[in-house]
């Protein structure tokens, strides 16, 4: 655990910057005795849920945090405590707040229609909150609603927000993704929630775009890169034979943006079908092929690929397939270092596969892979989950595979502006919480931050 000195906080108006009160202790310095104040900060987020990205966001904060020399104490707000208590050392509290359900309860909440719970259940997260000064949510797509109801995550993010402000906490919103928001509901929520946040920056311009479009003021919210650029590479990997080729494909357990959608086992079959035929297709040609995921649930998906690719004696079928357990971006980033291409699904796959300079062709459920590969030199690979041609995609491998010099070169130049973006915007976020005491009750502007 560590402590804060003291936060000059950045406001998305004038009007809401202020220099914020804090509990004082003395610190000593080489001259004399300063009394400085101290921070308790809390990261929100869907965290330790088995998604390897939201955890690798995590962790980019952390580090940030860690090495910045920011004397804070550290709380995550996530939703598998336990989890996330061991793997970062952190001290954790649950997203979900438990209520008595005694039989007595019970009856009355039902007849006041759910009223009493929700009340009690935003006193616990109001009361947990007391006594912190700053909540930070890092990265992840947290302004959009996939594989979401209303009153999932959009709701989790209003309460958590609104009990943060009503305790005077600030709020940042940190490189994060927004959009589609397509259940109104869920649009009212999420707006409502981040408006309340006193600084926001988002992980492209078109999540920008995005909130502008749905009527959201974002002239001070400023575009950053997302926070998983700030994680190591894993090292180079040594092949047994380099004259192999290897494509590294990112599996999914897509069904459709909609939760428990109708159509979903179709679109995931129809998914996992074109998948095992182009898998089959790079099997023909003797490339090696390394499954990558993202989440736990993917690992559903990687069984039923596995099953169409049967081993035995007349077919070596999967003999060419490698698929290891991945429970962290480190892993999947390891697991690309054995690869000279990429095809992938999931955004933080994309993001793996680029931060290892590997070229990539997205099959993305959203837009947000466009932006990655936009800004990468790899514009003409996108394509959609649900659309994509396995001949064109065979194609593109060939055509990436006989260009994968130039593209490499390109990869990197792009990777190294998103790091450039991460780093002003760490350097931002420093300032304001650790600056020279000298200039202790400055206010700061977010405006200072340089804009994409």
């Amino acid at each position: 655990m560590t402590k804060v000195y003291w936060f000059a906080s950045a406001g998305v108006s004038d009007s809401m910057s202020r220099v914020v009160e804090m509990k004082r202790c003395p610190v000593a310095d080489s001259n004399r005795s300063i009394e400085r104040p101290w921070m308790k900060i809390a990261l929100l987020g869907q965290f330790g849920s088995g998604n390897t990205g939201n955890d690798g966001s995590l962790e980019a904060m952390l580090d940030f945090l860690r090495s910045s020399k920011i004397d804070a104490e550290l709380l995550c707000i996530c939703s598998n405590p336990e989890a996330i208590a061991k793997k970062y050392n952190i001290e954790t509290i649950s997203i979900r707040v438990l209520v008595s359900r005694g039989r007595w309860f019970n009856r009355i909440n039902r007849i006041l229609g759910d009223i009493p719970r929700q009340v009690i259940g935003f006193y616990t997260i109001f009361a947990q909150l007391n006594g912190l000064d700053l909540m930070i949510i890092p990265g992840t797509g947290i302004l959009d609603d996939f594989q979401e109801t209303a009153f999932g995550w959009p709701f989790v993010i209003l309460r958590w927000c609104l009990a943060a402000r009503l305790n005077g906490m600030r709020i940042a919103f940190v490189s994060i993704g927004a959009g589609p928001i397509r259940l109104p509901l869920s649009r009212l929520f999420l707006k409502t929630g981040a408006r309340m946040a006193h600084y926001r920056s988002y992980r492209d311009k078109l999540s920008r775009d995005f909130m502008k479009s749905i009527g959201f003021d974002v002239s001070r919210d400023p575009v950053s890169a997302d926070l998983a650029f700030g994680l190591p590479a894993a090292a180079e990997s040594s092949r047994d034979n380099p004259d192999t080729v290897c494509v590294g494909v990112g599996i999914m357990a897509y069904s459709g943006w909609k939760k428990a959608d109708e159509d979903g086992e179709s679109i995931y079959r129809t998914y996992l079908d074109k998948i095992a035929e182009f898998i089959s297709w790079l099997q023909e040609r003797r490339l090696n092929v390394r499954l990558l995921t993202g989440d736990i649930v993917d690992r559903r998906a990687i069984a039923d690929i596995m099953n169409m690719f049967p081993r035995n004696e007349t077919n070596s079928g999967s003999m060419h397939i490698v698929a290891e357990e991945m429970t962290s971006l480190h892993d999947v980033m390891a697991q690309i270092a054995h690869t000279d291409i990429v095809v992938a699904t999931r955004y933080h796959n994309v993001i793996c596969a680029l931060r290892m300079g590997r070229p990539v062709i997205s099959l993305a459920y959203s837009t947000k892979n466009d932006a990655l590969l936009n800004a990468t030199g790899l514009e003409e690979y996108c394509h959609y989950v649900e659309t994509f041609d396995v001949e064109v995609l065979k194609s593109q491998v060939e055509k990436m595979l006989a260009e994968r010099a130039r593209l490499v070169l390109e990869v990197k130049k792009g990777v190294a502006a998103f790091q450039t973006q991460l780093a002003e915007q760490e350097a931002y976020i420093h300032s304001i919480l650790v600056d020279p005491v000298e200039q202790r009750g400055e206010i700061k502007d977010v405006s200072q931050l340089p804009q994409s």
